[in-house]
Parts: C-alpha cells; sequence; structure tokens
C-alpha cells in the first residue's frame, strides 16, 4: 500500500544527487579517499536540517550523522539506516547527467551522448518485471550513482516523511551516510559510540523485495616476486626476471575454475585485481572471496602453493606472500539474531511486496558494521546495472522501499511493546 497522504521526494532527490561527482579512489590513503564525496555529504546536511533535523553534522572523516528523535515513550533499540556517498571508479561517475523515461513499456532505452549504447531488457531481463514504472538512467557516457545515491535519496525519504507525519509511532532512528563504501574502507572511521544503535540496515540492495544477509568473506593477498638485476647485455646465468616469474605464476592460475568468469551461487573465487612490476619486483594483488569463512585459508593456501611452484622454476628468484582481512559474511552475526532479518521481511510484506532472501556474491558496509557491533542487514532500492554506463533505477523500487522502511519503524515499535 501508498503512504497515506505523501508525495514522495525520492525520485527528485536522486537525480539531484546523483549530479554531484563523489567517485571514490582505492589508490589514496587518506580518509575519505577524496574529498569531492564531502559535496554531496555537504548537501545532505543542510537538507536534513531543512527536514527538522538539528543535529545533522558532517565529521572529518567524510561521514554524515543525523538523529530523527523518537515519537513514542516505549523503550525501542535505537535503528540505523546506512547507505554510501561514493560511486565506484570502475566508470566515470563526473559530468552525470540523469534521465527520467516515463511508463516503461520494456522497449530498448537509447541513450543521447552514446548513440551506439543500448539498455534492453534482453539483457537486463530486470525491465521486464517493472512495465509501467518510472526508469531513471544517465546519458551514455558515465555511470548514473544508483549505487548508492538511491539508498540516500531513499533514506532522505523517509525523514522528511517520518518528520512531517508524527503521529506515525517509532524510536529514535539513527541517520548514517559514508564515503568510500566501493574502496572496501566505508566505516573504517565510524564512531561507533557516537552513532549508538543498537541494530542496522544498509540501504544497498537491487531487485524489488531482495533482503540480503549474507555476504562472502573476504580477504587481499599480495604476491611479491624478487628478481635478480643485471645488465641485458650481461645477463646470461645472472639476470632473474621478476616479471617474467608474476606471469609464470598468473599463468598456472586455473582457468575453468576458482575464479570470478565460472563461479555463481555460493561458490568462492581467487581473483587477481593488479599487476606491476619491473626487473627487480613484480606485485600481483588477488581477492580473495568465499561464504564459508574458513575456506579463505585454504584458498590462500593453494595460492601460496602456487607461488612458490612459480619461484622453484626461476632459481635465484623468492617471494613474499601477505594476507590482510577485508570482512567478513555478515550471516554469522545475524544468525544470532533473527529478528533483525524477520522483521524487515515482515515490512517488506506488508507493503505488498514479495520477498527473497539472497546471498550477495560481494559485501556492503553492513558487513563490517555486523561485526563491529551492529548487526546490519541489506535491503533492496532498485539499483541494477551497477559499476556501469547501464545502470538504472526504478522510480518505484525506490518509493516502495520509503514504504518498507516506514513499516519496519513501525514493527520495531510494535514488538517493544509486546
Amino acid at each position: 500500500m501508498a503512504l497515506h497522504n505523501y508525495e514522495h521526494s525520492v525520485a527528485g532527490r536522486f537525480m539531484r544527487y546523483v549530479q554531484v561527482d563523489t567517485q571514490s579512489d582505492p589508490t589514496s590513503p587518506s580518509q575519505p579517499s577524496t574529498e569531492k564525496q564531502k559535496d554531496l555529504s555537504r548537501i545532505l546536511v543542510e537538507e536534513l536540517h531543512a527536514i527538522g533535523l538539528v543535529d545533522a553534522e558532517l565529521d572529518v572523516h567524510g561521514y554524515v550523522y543525523a538523529t530523527i528523535p523518537a515519537t513514542t515513550t516505549k523503550e525501542v533499540p535505537v535503528l540505523c539506516f546506512c547507505s554510501h556517498v561514493d560511486t565506484a571508479p570502475d566508470c566515470s561517475g563526473t559530468g552525470v547527467k540523469p534521465r527520467l523515461h516515463a511508463a516503461n513499456d520494456g522497449a530498448d532505452i537509447s541513450y543521447p551522448d552514446d548513440p551506439t549504447l543500448v539498455l534492453s531488457a534482453k539483457d537486463h531481463p530486470y525491465l521486464l518485471q517493472r512495465i509501467g514504472d518510472d526508469i531513471i538512467t544517465a546519458s551514455g557516457t558515465t555511470l548514473l550513482g544508483a549505487d548508492d545515491k538511491a539508498g540516500v535519496a531513499i533514506i532522505m525519504d523517509l525523514a522528511a516523511y517520518l518528520i512531517t507525519h508524527p503521529e506515525v509511532e517509532h524510536g529514535k532512528i539513527r541517520i548514517l551516510f559514508t564515503p568510500d563504501e566501493e574502496v572496501g574502507r566505508g566505516v573504517a572511521a565510524v564512531d561507533m559510540q557516537k552513532l549508538g544503535a543498537h541494530y542496522g540496515y544498509t540501504l544497498d540492495g537491487g531487485e524489488r523485495g531482495h533482503l540480503e544477509g549474507e555476504t562472502f568473506s573476504a580477504d587481499s593477498a599480495t604476491v611479491t616476486f624478487y628478481g635478480v638485476s643485471a645488465h641485458p647485455g650481461y645477463a646470461k646465468g645472472k639476470m632473474v626476471h621478476a616479471i617474467k616469474v608474476a606471469s609464470a605464476f598468473v599463468d598456472m592460475l586455473p582457468k575453468d575454475q576458482w575464479c570470478p568468469e565460472v563461479t555463481e551461487g555460493m561458490e568462492g573465487f581467487v581473483h587477481p585485481v593488479a599487476i606491476e612490476g619491473g626487473l627487480e619486483k613484480a606485485t600481483v594483488q588477488f581477492i580473495v572471496r568465499d561464504f564459508d569463512t574458513a575456506r579463505l585459508a585454504e584458498h590462500e593456501a593453494r595460492l601460496k602453493e602456487l607461488a612458490q611452484l612459480a619461484i622453484s622454476e626461476f632459481p635465484g628468484s623468492t617471494m613474499n606472500f601477505v594476507v590482510k582481512e577485508q570482512y567478513r559474511n555478515m550471516k554469522e552475526i545475524l544468525d544470532g539474531c533473527p529478528h533483525v532479518m524477520d522483521y524487515a521481511e515482515e515490512a517488506m510484506k506488508r507493503t505488498g511486496i514479495e520477498v527473497q532472501r539472497m546471498s550477495i556474491r560481494g559485501g556492503t558496509d553492513g558487513s563490517r558494521l555486523s561485526f563491529m557491533g551492529l548487526p546490519c542487514p541489506n535491503i533492496f532500492t532498485g539499483e541494477m546495472g551497477i559499476h556501469s554506463r547501464q545502470e538504472y533505477v526504478s522510480v518505484q523500487d525506490m518509493e516502495k522501499a520509503v514504504e518498507t522502511l516506514v513499516h519496519l519503524c513501525g514493527i520495531w515499535t510494535e514488538k517493544a511493546g509486546a
């Protein structure tokens, strides 16, 4: 059912937000990784103040915190709704020009700035489930930024609704907008004491009705090969080329298993994401993923064995193998508090949505927040075709997500009095 006596602002907000370039940078050591992410965060703080959230603030690390005050005297756990402002480094986010395509009829959607690009239901079948919806795309030369400005707009619309409808009973709600989710540092500097929430939900999912309580567990692995330098004119019997060792190592990786190109469902993988080097030193960087955390060590042991095999074929070479934890499967935490998922499922059902509990072949801010003391599953936003120039979102999906959150706040209040 639609929200009573309310005209959604989510589409207008979204189309404003995507025009602000907030691309993050994986090579930057700063926090946030790019200062331009704060350009949108400052706008959000101003809009939150205008809505009536007087404590909204932007901190030095790029986090936006704000409070929607409780409208009930019941002792309701404090909820946090979280989305990230940054867009992926995979595709340009500069000069985004959003376009609204009213009443989608399933026909191909063209892009004015790149006539060769087409958004087709053949390649994006979810469009056929959204017949009649209003679809927003970019203009053809950039990503759209629905990941995750759709989530940001949904939370902002929720705040506007709750403030203008004080008759809706709910507990204290904390809003958190993060930078750098796309480069794996989204909650690295969150002040959990300041946030002060008991349970959370990220708004960073895809299709309507998707509810995600399981992610990959993730590590990074860096393999560094060391060669022996010599003048190329007098190198016989002396030179050992690190690039050739690294190349031989990469060539040993299976091509029909163990990689993203051939895995799906609950299968894990090992994936080289960067390689660089010269004669004396060459480095290969990997991401290691599996839903079963214990299997990460198995993948890493296998990878190390291949690296050792590579240096055995190049006498004189050596290598160094370093693993770093990135995030862990939120299911390990959520299994201990199943009501967090159950309440979200009930909220979707009250909105008239068919719920699908899903596993994410990736991670969210909620992955790390869950292990930081804030159990935090992920709720749909409608963002589709993410990290690409064919990214799109349904306006009606975003509106349904707002409705879901309103019901979710009500359910937590109901349960607190049960």
